[in-house]
């Protein structure tokens, strides 16, 4: 009887490595800094209509970043 010990290991080998996780961790990130450059723009008062809130940073830039997490994310994953 042989001991198979080397076929066991390979039995237990995870989708995803540590690089991989590691470039998720990075691309979750990427996503929450372009909700948090959605953050802003309101009025203290309901009342009054704020127009801060049309600026580039919020109506084009965050939904790029976020856009580009999304897409950095589907790399990590699919990077072997």
């Amino acid at each position: 009887m042989a001991n198979n010990t080397t076929d066991k290991k390979s039995d237990f080998d995870f989708a995803l490595n540590k690089k991989n996780y590691i470039l998720m961790a990075i691309g979750f990130a990427i996503i929450v800094l372009g909700f948090v450059l959605m953050i802003g723009g309101g009025s203290d008062d309901p009342n009054v209509f704020d127009e801060s809130i049309y600026n580039f940073q919020h109506i084009t830039l965050a939904p790029m970043v976020v856009l580009s997490g999304f897409i950095f994310e589907i790399y990590a994953i699919m990077k072997r």
